[in-house]
C-alpha cells in the first residue's frame, strides 16, 4: 500500500517577493519522511484571498493531507483563516476556546488585548486547533487542511502537534553515490536501472567543482533492500 500523499501551501508576499527565504518546508519534507508521509507538491501563493481559496480547494482535493504556513497572526494582510473558512464555506469568527487561551496568556503578562491580538482567535466553525506551545495562538484544522504559522519555531511545534495525529506509511529512507562524470555519460545506464526498480525514486543532481562535472545520484524508496541493491548495481556502473 503507498503511503499517504500530503502538499505544502506556504502563504505569504514576503515569499514570492525574495523577501525571505523559506525554512518550513525544508523542515516539513524532513518530518514527513521519517513519518510515513510523501509530501507530492509546494505551493507559493501571495497574499491574495482568490489564490488562497483556488490553492486550498485543489489540493484538498487533490491529496490526502495538506500543511499550510503564514498567514494567521493579528495583521490586515494575515488572510489565511479567512481564505481557508471561504474554501470550505465555512462561517468564522471569534471563538470562546481560542480566545480563553490567548486571554490568558496575554494577561499573566499584562499585555494588552487589543483588537488585532484577537484576530488570532479567529477560527472557522467546526475546526480542531492545533497547538502551539510557542506563543499561544492557535493553528487549526478544517478536514485534511492543517493550518500553521509561518514564523519557523512555531511552525515547528505546531507540525510536532500534527503528525501524531495522522497515520502514516513506512518511512522514507535514501542513499547518494557522487559520480564524477557529466549527466550525459551516466543518462542511459541511469535510466535502465529505473526501469529495473520501478519502485524507487532515483534522483539525478548536477554538479560543477573545480571545472569538474558530476553528479548525486540519489535513491530513494521505502524498501531498504531495494534502495541497497540498486546503490550496489550502481557502483558497479561507476566505480569510483
Amino acid at each position: 500500500m503507498p503511503n499517504p500523499s500530503a502538499a505544502m501551501l506556504v502563504i505569504g508576499d514576503e515569499i514570492p517577493s525574495g523577501r525571505t527565504r523559506d525554512s518550513n518546508m525544508y523542515h516539513l519534507a524532513n518530518e514527513l519522511n521519517r513519518h510515513g508521509v510523501d509530501l507530492k507538491e509546494v505551493r507559493v501563493v501571495s497574499d491574495d484571498k482568490d489564490a488562497i481559496v483556488a490553492a486550498v480547494k485543489h489540493l484538498s482535493a487533490s491529496f490526502d493531507v495538506v500543511f499550510t504556513s503564514g498567514g494567521i497572526g493579528p495583521t490586515h494582510d494575515d488572510i489565511t483563516a479567512d481564505s481557508v473558512a471561504e474554501a470550505f464555506e465555512l462561517p468564522i469568527d471569534v471563538r470562546d476556546d481560542a480566545r480563553a487561551l490567548l486571554v490568558k496568556h496575554w494577561e499573566s503578562r499584562g499585555v494588552e488585548l487589543t483588537e488585532a491580538r484577537m484576530r488570532m482567535a479567529r477560527i472557522p466553525d467546526g475546526a480542531t486547533l492545533i497547538e502551539n506551545p510557542v506563543s499561544i495562538a492557535p493553528g487549526f484544522t478544517v478536514a485534511n487542511v492543517h493550518v500553521m504559522a509561518g514564523v519557523p519555531a512555531v511552525f515547528e511545534a505546531m507540525v510536532a502537534s500534527v503528525l501524531p495525529t495522522i497515520t502514516g506509511g513506512q518511512p522514507l529512507m535514501s542513499q547518494t553515490l557522487r559520480i564524477e562524470r557529466g549527466e550525459g555519460e551516466i543518462a542511459g545506464p541511469l535510466g535502465a536501472l529505473a526501469k529495473e526498480y520501478p519502485d524507487l525514486s532515483i534522483g539525478s543532481y548536477p554538479y560543477q567543482q573545480n571545472g569538474v562535472f558530476g553528479a548525486n545520484i540519489v535513491i530513494r524508496g521505502t524498501d531498504g533492500a531495494q534502495i541497497d541493491a540498486a546503490m550496489t548495481k550502481l557502483s558497479d556502473l561507476f566505480p569510483a
